[in-house]
């Protein structure tokens, strides 16, 4: 398959580099007893595994995983365009390969022309990174994905970007997930983290994508990843989502032990 291939960033930082050290720490954090969703989409954290891997498997415990999925993030690297995909090549982690499905990367590209070709946003970005490990063992090897990094702010073009990839899922036979990586609130204290995260939660649990985006502004919630929930939101509501469930919640606090200046991570379920 044409591509490049693009090697871990945090492997050894945010998760284990070692194949069986990686998959015993994923096998603490994913739990067989859950019973399976079939999501449209969903909300994961991602930071290192330790502070946010317990969430993030409560999400991956409950999905019924298919084996296409887009994941969208943000761009904490600064490099690259506002709105970066790769459309080729494959991704590389401890347990192997994952391909980019370049059909639905170009469909996405016909449908929303402001999706622009570019790896260097994806370079070192983490956010989609530590996902992809909780996806192969949930899936398996013939896992694809594509990957979006999301440098923008602006609403209209955060819904406009949900909307076509509704709109492309529409002509698509298969169950494709819409994942949104997104910590939440940033460097507050727990107490302050905890009100603000439950107001941005409590408007995701809502399927309102629009007042998501208005309390995070007017309430200064520092949600890293919400463009990407926003452009999800956008699309699985198009899609007739109808409902969506809180999997698990958490802050740095409850590891650190410093509850002065905390990250929140929320995992949700949009179906």
């Amino acid at each position: 398959m044409p591509g490049i291939i693009r090697h871990p960033a945090v492997a050894g930082r945010f998760y284990p580099s070692e194949p069986d050290e990686l998959l015993e720490r994923l096998g603490s954090f994913l739990h067989s007893n859950e019973p399976s969703v079939r999501a449209l989409g969903c909300v994961v954290p991602h930071a290192g595994y330790v502070y946010s891997g317990a969430v993030a498997g409560a999400v991956f415990s409950r999905l019924e995983v298919p084996r296409r999925c887009i994941i969208l993030c943000p761009n904490h690297t600064g490099r690259g365009t506002p709105l970066s995909i790769m459309s080729a090549g494959a991704w590389q982690t401890p347990l192997g390969l994952i391909y980019i499905d370049s059909g639905l990367a170009a469909a996405l590209k016909n449908a929303f022309p402001h999706l622009t070709e570019d790896w260097q946003a994806h370079l070192n970005e983490h956010a989609i990174e530590v996902e992809l490990p909780f996806l192969q063992v949930r899936h398996g090897k013939d896992l694809t994905f594509v990957p979006i990094v999301l440098g923008t702010s602006d609403f209209e073009v955060l819904s406009g970007l949900g909307s076509a990839i509704a709109h492309v899922l529409a002509t698509e036979s298969d169950p494709i997930l819409i994942i949104a990586s997104s910590d939440m609130n940033h460097y507050e204290s727990d107490e302050v983290t905890r009100i603000k995260d439950h107001r941005a939660i409590d408007k995701i649990l809502a399927l309102d994508g629009r007042g998501l985006f208005d309390v995070a502004k007017k309430e200064h919630i520092s949600m890293c990843g919400l463009g990407p929930t926003v452009s999800m939101m956008t699309a699985v509501t198009q899609m007739h989502a109808a409902r969506a469930d809180l999997a698990a919640y958490a802050t740095s606090a409850e590891i650190s032990g410093d509850y002065s200046r905390v990250v929140g991570y929320a995992g949700i379920l949009l179906y």
